[in-house]
This record gives structure tokens, C-alpha cells and sequence, in this order.
């Protein structure tokens, strides 16, 4: 485990204490949570590309010669014969 000092404006620190009292828990506490919060978004993030990556390799076996260049133009995309 790391260590790290962080420096905080005075108003900062004291607003971080007050929330740190009232939930029953530390200053360390509180920056711990958010930054482990971060590492878990980016590991979410990453699983999502990778779900993403592979449904469009699906898309791209099932699909020989797919590609999303070949998409309509918006006119006819949003041509719905409502004429």
C-alpha cells in the first residue's frame, strides 16, 4: 500500500472533516473510497469496451462486408413513409 499527502485549501479540509465525523469514518477514509470508486470506473469502463469489442467482432462474422460507413443517409434513415 501507497501513501500519498494531498494538499487542500483550509475550507476544503474542513468541510472533508465535518463529512468524515459524520459518517463515522476518517478523512484517509473518505479520499481511500473516492479514489478506489475511480479505479472501479475505469475497470467498468474497460469491461465495456471489451463487451463492445466483441459484439461487433460478432457483427462482423455474421456479416461479411458490414460496414457502418455504408449507413443510409439521414433523409432516407428517418423515412418512414409517413408522407
Amino acid at each position: 500500500m501507497k501513501n500519498i499527502t494531498v494538499s487542500v485549501p483550509d475550507d476544503v479540509y474542513k468541510v472533508a472533516r465535518i463529512t468524515a465525523a459524520e459518517q463515522g469514518t476518517s478523512v484517509s477514509a473518505l479520499v481511500k473510497a473516492y479514489l478506489e470508486s475511480i479505479s472501479q470506473k475505469d475497470e467498468e469502463f474497460l469491461r465495456l469496451e471489451r463487451l463492445q469489442n466483441s459484439v461487433l467482432e460478432k457483427i462482423r462474422r455474421t456479416n461479411p462486408g458490414f460496414s457502418s460507413r455504408d449507413n443510409l443517409p439521414r433523409e432516407q434513415l428517418y423515412d418512414r413513409g409517413l408522407r
